[in-house]
């Protein structure tokens, strides 16, 4: 017996000691890949000497004779820091990740590849002028740099992931941060999804009048009444509808509410305490880990520009020079249509045209799959665009027998110059230089906010598609693609575009909110982004006579919900106060308690406040309560509440209080009696999760930023050192937006937000300040992963400074690039 104790004890302690060395090889390997920010450098790719200097949040600041190798630069410390980041954003726009994580991805490449992103930016390279073509092309020089020295110097392959993921890596080309480019505008829009759910919502409705209440138009000047869908297509059934498919992994398609969002806005000399121009940028995308934002300054021929990168993108996105700021919002212009194309009943290959059948343009593409055969799939173009999969946002719910949908996209364009427009932009030194910069943009439709050193400005960039005055839906529903008054008639010339120079009241801004209503088909959109933060951003900006990059800063982290103000005293009116005395421990006590705790609220989403819990929760319930008799479970889709939905019922607009009415019961309820029912609901899930002491319930707990690796934040054991969770204040509709998953167990995580922070002031421009959600570095061992994320949380910035000599004080590395000769 002792003897065997002595053997497992030998044995046990073997195995320890085999685990911690592992363990500790498997650290060496993974520190190899961490960067040398103090070293010198020798490469023939750059003319010149040129410094990156590292400061003490791990900003690149970029010094060089020539702009050429100052883009070489910023390529190789973007491969420094992110250069697995740039892989997977590559491999999504070529469709080519289950190369590296198998078949669960095969769906995402294969819409990836349905829409060619990529050979539409191998396409527009040519299509660039001069400067962007040699930035591309030397951005691209010190990317391959930086891959070249990680395989000579065997440096741990550049990131720990790829030990993971042992495919080689490509040589980095221009038409890959086109492409790079390209898929932000795919993350940036949403309408192909809305056409689709107003289509399915339609088909679902025995009312017809409802549908603008559920998909309701953003408050100002009505339009036109829209036809229902089954008078566009009789041959489809009215029906239940089903819930939509869940996307697949890493599918850049937007879910529903999920589109780009942002804040920005400026004021003028006049509304200004230091006498200069100001302007605050906030650009709202899904939160990661890494963040999808990286802090860079560049020193050109024509001046220092410093702000907002994207790994893959050699161009400052969001940011300042001495001269000039901008901020970019999402337009929510309606820049896609979904067409209908009829098939030849004799021949498959063939769809209607406005001239007769005529064959789709076709392709084959072979799918490499990691463990698994590759898979062939044949690509299909109409005149109007790529052929989509019905499974996509469940488009076969809305396309007949005999029938295929296609997408009409601005972005699906050989001739993209958006980034040539984003690269003048930031050579631009005054407003008029940056509103001529950007006429070339096509997509993403953004709204661009600008202050130079005298005046502020907001101008509406990039294409918007023309459509006919008999288009038949007015790009609301999906149309016939063989009717040529469907069909796009090319795009409005840009000075149509809405713009405001130097407005009168010295404000301008924008929070996704309605920019112009005009009337179709003139019109920009149908569907906006916000109806709520644009209210409380008017207050905040009209409350003083002048601001200041304080009180630019107090409006960015601003979390009062005007939402809450707004349809708490609506939805409460019946129930304040009025029900009787109940003992402790009964449902309706703590109903009286969650009633009392929000008619003393002042609808400030802080953190630590049990009310916005309790807020957030009846809301949910009470939307879910109101549609899921109607619709049945594709109100499973309205994952996110719509206020102005709410309050339309709730004022009975239009004869909207229908919908408090259950159909299937046979006592009329009233909107009072969902209000009551709903808030019991919201109750009593919360107690299943957080406890039954309301009072002790904190907002931070459900309201958590998640900050999710892609691909490694679901392995077990390493999602704890590479996601980052916090609790965070905001909401929905707040201007410090924290817009909530709304699926799964945990619907009031906040995983879309501002990964970027700016405010700039030019009276005194070094002063001013920004930050990103997470840190510099995307590697998980580096001290700069996650280091700027709880300044982010806390609401705190970094100096953003373009002095030379600030840059270099305590700069934690100094990067020397030099040509071979010295």
């Amino acid at each position: 017996m002792t003897l065997l104790i002595q053997w497992l004890l030998r044995i046990a302690s073997a195995l320890v000691i085999l685990s911690v060395c592992a363990v500790i090889f498997i650290y060496y390997l993974a520190s190899r890949s961490l960067p040398d920010y103090d070293k010198i450098l020798q490469t023939s790719a750059v003319s010149a000497s040129v410094d990156i200097v590292r400061d003490n949040a791990n900003v690149p600041h970029i010094f060089g004779e020539t702009d050429q190798d100052v883009f070489f630069a910023l390529g190789y410390a973007h491969a420094q820091d992110r250069l697995w980041q740039m892989i997977m954003l590559r491999r999504t726009v070529q469709g080519r990740l289950s190369e590296a994580l198998g078949t669960q991805t095969l769906e995402t490449d294969t819409l990836m590849r349905r829409l060619d992103l990529a050979g539409h930016a191998r396409a527009s390279v040519s299509a660039q002028d001069a400067g962007t073509l040699v930035a591309l092309k030397a951005y691209a020089n010190g990317v391959n740099t930086r891959i070249d020295e990680i395989n000579l110097n065997a440096l741990g392959r550049g990131a720990p992931e790829l030990f993971m993921f042992p495919q080689s890596i490509a040589p980095w080309v221009p038409a890959d941060s086109i492409g790079i480019q390209k898929l932000m505008a795919l993350q940036m829009t949403g309408h192909l999804e809305n056409e689709v759910l107003r289509a399915r919502v339609s088909l679902a409705l025995s009312d017809q009048k409802r549908l603008d209440d559920i998909l309701p138009l953003a408050p100002g000047t009505g339009v036109a009444a829209l036809p229902e869908y089954a008078a566009l297509m009789p041959d489809m059934p009215r029906y239940a509808a089903s819930d939509t498919a869940p996307l697949s992994p890493l599918s850049p398609f937007p879910r529903y509410g999920m589109a780009g969002a942002s804040n920005a806005w400026a004021a003028a000399t006049s509304r200004s305490a230091s006498g200069g121009t100001l302007l605050a940028s906030d650009p709202h995308l899904g939160l990661s880990a890494p963040a999808i934002w990286y802090l860079a300054r560049m020193e050109l021929q024509t001046g220092g520009v410093i702000g907002g990168t994207i790994p893959g993108i050699p161009a400052i996105i969001t940011g300042r020079s001495d001269a000039l700021g901008w901020g970019l919002t999402a337009a929510h212009a309606d820049d896609q249509d979904l067409f209908i194309e009829e098939l030849n009943p004799d021949n498959s290959q063939e769809y209607r045209t406005p001239n007769g059948f005529a064959p789709f343009k076709t392709r084959k593409s072979i799918i490499s799959i990691k463990d698994a055969a590759p898979v062939t799939v044949t690509l299909s173009w109409t005149e109007n665009g790529p052929v989509l999969p019905g499974s996509l946002y469940n488009i076969a719910a809305v396309t007949p027998p005999g029938h295929v949908a296609a997408l009409g996209w601005t972005a699906l364009s050989d001739k993209d110059t958006s980034l040539s427009a984003i690269m003048g932009l930031m050579r631009a030194r005054t407003i008029g230089a940056a509103v001529a910069s950007t006429e070339s943009h096509i997509a993403p439709v953004l709204n661009l906010t600008l202050a130079d050193k005298e005046n502020i400005a907001l101008k509406v960039i990039g294409k918007l598609p023309r459509r006919d005055a008999k288009h038949q839906s007015k790009g609301r529903l999906p149309s016939l693609g063989w009717r040529t008054e469907n069909r796009w008639q090319g795009t409005f010339p840009y000075p149509t575009n809405p713009g405001f120079v130097s407005p009168l009241g010295g404000i301008v801004g924008n929070t996704n909110n309605k920019v112009v209503d005009r009337p179709f088909p003139l019109h920009m959109s149908y569907v906006w982004g916000d109806s709520q933060r644009v209210e409380r951003w008017r207050r905040l900006m009209q409350a003083r006579e002048v601001h200041t990059r304080d009180s630019f800063v107090e409006a960015q982290l601003d979390t009062v919900s005007y939402t809450a103000r707004a349809l708490l005293p609506l939805v409460g009116a019946d129930l304040w106060f009025t029900s009787e005395a109940a003992p402790d421990g009964t449902r309706e006590r703590q109903r009286q308690r969650a009633l009392t705790l929000l008619s003393e609220w002042n609808g400030e989403m802080n953190e630590h406040l049990p009310e916005p819990l309790l807020f957030a929760a009846w809301m949910r319930a009470l939307q879910d309560r109101l549609i899921r008799d109607q619709i049945g479970p594709l109100a499973d889709s309205f994952t996110h509440v719509d206020p102005v939905f709410i309050e339309r019922v709730f004022r009975d607009i239009d004869g909207a209080s229908a919908w408090c009415d259950v159909r299937q019961s046979a006592p009329r309820e009233t909107c009072a009696d969902m209000a009551r029912r709903a808030l019991d609901d919201a109750l009593i899930s919360i107690e299943e999760r957080y406890g039954s002491q309301i009072e002790a319930l904190r907002w931070g707990d459900a309201h958590q930023a998640v900050h999710n690796h892609q691909v490694l934040g679901n392995v077990p054991i390493l999602r704890f050192f590479v996601n980052i969770r916090q609790s965070t204040s905001g909401g929905d509709n707040t201007l410090q937006r924290g817009l909530t998953r709304g699926t799964g167990p945990r619907p009031f995580e906040n995983v879309h937000a501002a990964g970027y922070r700016g405010v700039y002031d030019f009276a005194d421009p070094d002063s001013s300040v920004f930050i990103i959600s997470t840190g510099q570095s995307g590697h998980f061992l580096s001290r700069f992963y996650d280091d700027l994320a709880q300044l982010w949380r806390r609401g705190e910035y970094i100096p953003m400074s373009l002095d030379i000599d600030l840059a270099r004080a305590a700069a934690v590395g100094v990067t020397r690039i030099l040509p071979p000769d010295r």
